[in-house]
């Protein structure tokens, strides 16, 4: 019993570990689209910088198109950064199980490295020896 109990803890500090090392990935990336922003904003902003040689200018709408996919992929990934994060924190406290078995599944998306990382958060937290670790 003592040596389940070992095991899963292990397995419970691997993961919080694992957990942080792919926010921060997850983070770095998630900035990559503030260059659409940026260049959204340009053509919003200032669009005779974008003409092509015969002085052609964009339509506006590009620019809102790069600044709201941009944006919107800016949120969204610093959304899954806090929420990898808090999965960490939460494992490492033995709180929210039902939470972090949500964003594992979401981490499936995640292919390679969150796809691993999902299926394995999920195999370990639905042990039964896991579940008595956590509070009802």
């Amino acid at each position: 019993m003592s040596e389940t109990i070992n095991r899963d803890q292990e397995h419970l500090r691997l993961l919080t570990i694992f957990h942080y090392i792919f926010a921060g990935i997850t983070a770095l990336f998630a900035c990559i689209p503030i260059i659409h922003l940026v260049i959204g904003i340009l053509f919003i902003v200032s669009p005779e910088i974008m003409a092509d040689k015969a002085g052609d200018v964009p339509p506006p709408f590009f620019g809102w198109m790069f600044t709201i996919i941009g944006g919107i992929l800016v949120v969204l990934g610093w959304i899954l950064t806090v929420s990898l994060f808090l999965v960490g924190r939460f494992l490492a406290r033995r709180r929210h199980r039902l939470f972090c078995l949500i964003i594992a599944v979401f981490n499936c998306l995640s292919i390679p490295f969150g796809t691993v990382l999902g299926v394995f958060t999920i195999i370990v937290l639905l042990r039964p020896s896991v579940r008595e670790l956590f509070p009802k």
